[in-house]
């Protein structure tokens, strides 16, 4: 049985939490919880190559992906020029510039979702809002599951997951690989538009196969003869080559194990038993009631104003 947000919260609200999350959530049901064993990509499984030699800086990326994602240019800092500072809850895709103290060296990394292979914010999931595409690979979100708990923005090695603090109904904002423009037969927006093709994309083995390519045709000219991507966190579906390191570029290191098989392999059986749910919950019941009662009454000020009531 599938149980949205609304549900949750209302029967949350009702005063019997652990009961009410007990009885209306199987261990079926929260398939968020990532077998790490199971991690294993499609053959049609697709991804980007992100080549920091080649980029220029002209952020037409950015651009196209918030016009692509129907996002609100993040024009904050900048009032006449869209210039996020980080991800966030405007921005699926950013680029960034890396610059030497001495300023002998430097490099643009455009950062993203990473797609992992097998990814920490599914696994963190408890009821599924976050789930890895079986074809594409592509990990992507669904509001009507998302309880707002956040754990996908702890749980992210990359610091990607940006929660929507702005909204009357906050949305938890990453890149999907644009995934409405995918299912449509078409490409990423920024892949599409990028002028000196510093990205590209395609079938994540084509991808590694062309980044190999360009090392052994150009000895000396990437960090490490290395695809950042092939092994990190266990694999991801955004590959990097770089002429400078890439914690410079502010990628981290987080090992070859993925965060599901290091860290939260004995959550699932926490969560399978409602053990870890039901106690958080527990403790979070006075809180969100209270929170409730007034998004109850604006809802229904909402609903008079417009005649139309908001979802969840």
């Amino acid at each position: 049985m599938e149980i949205t947000r609304r549900d949750l919260l209302q029967k949350i609200t009702t005063g019997g939490a652990v009961i009410a999350v007990g009885g209306a959530v199987s261990a079926a049901t929260l398939t968020g919880i990532a077998h790490a064993e199971e991690a294993k990509l499609s053959p049609q499984a697709v991804g980007m190559l992100y080549d920091a030699t080649r980029c220029i800086g002209c952020q037409t990326c950015v651009v196209a992906c918030t016009k692509a994602n129907d996002l609100t240019p993040d024009i904050r800092r900048d009032q006449l020029h869209q210039g996020p500072g980080d991800l966030n809850s405007y921005t699926k895709t950013i680029i960034k510039l890396y610059k030497s103290t001495d300023g002998k060296e430097f490099s643009y990394v455009k950062q993203q979702c990473m797609h992992c292979i097998d990814p920490a914010c599914a696994a963190a999931c408890m009821f599924g809002g976050l789930k890895k595409d079986a074809k594409t690979g592509a990990v992507t979100w669904n509001g009507s599951l998302c309880v707002g708990c956040r754990y996908c923005e702890i749980a992210c090695p990359f610091n990607v997951p940006k929660f929507g603090w702005e909204g009357f109904n906050p949305k938890i904002v990453k890149c999907e690989f644009c995934k409405e423009r995918l299912a449509k037969g078409e490409q990423p927006a920024c892949t599409e538009v990028c002028p000196k093709k510093a990205v590209i994309f395609g079938p994540r083995e084509e991808l590694m196969k062309e980044a190999k390519l360009r090392i052994a045709a150009n000895p000396g000219k990437y960090f490490e003869n290395r695809v950042y991507g092939e092994r990190e966190a266990g694999g991801t579906q955004v590959l990097y080559l770089s002429h400078v390191a890439f914690d410079k570029l502010g990628l981290p290191q987080p090992g070859d194990e993925s965060v599901p098989h290091k860290y939260l392999k004995w959550q699932k059986r926490l969560y399978s038993y409602l053990v870890l749910p039901a106690g958080l919950y527990a403790v979070l019941v006075g809180s969100i009631r209270k929170n409730w009662k007034g998004h109850e009454e604006h809802m229904e000020e909402e609903e008079k104003a417009t005649g139309l009531r908001p979802q969840l």
